[in-house]
């Protein structure tokens, strides 16, 4: 594995590869979530790039950004255990430059959800992931479900700047009890693991009332409000079609059921596909 920090390194480590990229982009702290991208980016390229980097331009002010977990020397060493070929970890001076070109995301869907609880979010992530995958010159790129907005905001992108790359979405990984993983659990207390169930529990509880038949959309989200219970506070519960249309009742085939709550410091979202 060749480790590179600039992007004329990663130029440079480029050139020897030949076959198809696989490309798999993270802010570190590596998990099994982040590893189950990187196994199937191995499996489908005939060689993997993997870049680590927290950018700053998607964290909103009061935000946690120099408390984000950042594990070097662990993400290093999964990434070469994993067969990665190039690991990328810029330094902010190498992907920014002062009063650069902005990318801006859509107006409606760029600024509900999470956009709307993060005005700007989109922004910024929209802004480095173009970065990313122009300089990784990827044939494949490859992104999990859990942060559901994000990969069909990062799909648009590239359907609408005609970007030579496929967006490959990659199911959701839970732990053992099914809380989604996420490098912000580490921030919560065993006793707020367990709490944090509830958000994996609200969409069972959707999962069972849609295939007894239920179809009505607030009926399934006051259903979840009471198992969400347990949180501290729930920002929304939202039942859309893959538009991110909201829905009145459930069309299997084209739902997505997306919750997001704080549980103790984190904030945490989960989802399902219907």
């Amino acid at each position: 594995m060749i480790i590179v920090q600039t992007i004329k390194e990663l130029q440079e480590a480029k050139r020897a590869l030949h076959g198809s990229i696989g490309f798999v982009p993270t802010m570190g702290a590596l998990h099994q979530g982040h590893l189950s991208l990187i196994q199937k980016a191995r499996s489908e390229n005939d060689h993997l790039i993997v870049s680590i980097f927290v950018n700053p331009t998607q964290f909103l002010e009061g935000e946690d950004l120099d408390a984000y977990p950042r594990k070097e020397e662990a993400d290093r060493k999964i990434c070469e255990l994993a067969k990665v070929d190039i690991l990328f970890m810029p330094t902010i001076d190498q992907m920014y430059e002062h009063d650069e070109l902005s990318i801006g995301a859509p107006a409606i869907r760029g600024y509900i959800l999470e956009g709307q609880k993060r005005p700007g979010h989109f922004d910024g992530m929209l802004q480095i992931v173009m970065k990313l995958l122009n300089i990784s010159g990827a044939d494949n790129a490859y992104f999990g479900k859990k942060d559901a907005q994000q990969l069909a905001l990062v799909t648009q992108m590239v359907r609408n700047y005609f970007m030579d790359v496929n967006i490959i979405p990659c199911e959701i990984i839970r732990d053992e009890k099914g809380l989604a993983l996420s490098s912000r659990n580490a921030y919560m207390s065993e006793e707020e693991k367990v709490r944090a169930l509830c958000l994996s529990r609200s969409l069972k509880r959707a999962s069972k009332l849609i295939i007894s038949g239920k179809r009505d959309v607030e009926e399934i989200k006051a259903e979840m409000m009471e198992v969400l219970k347990e949180a501290d506070e729930v920002e929304y519960v939202a039942i859309v079609d893959r538009t991110f249309k909201p829905l009145e009742n459930v069309e299997i085939g084209n739902t997505m059921i997306l919750v997001a709550a704080w549980v103790g410091k984190p904030r945490l979202i989960d989802n399902l596909w219907l």
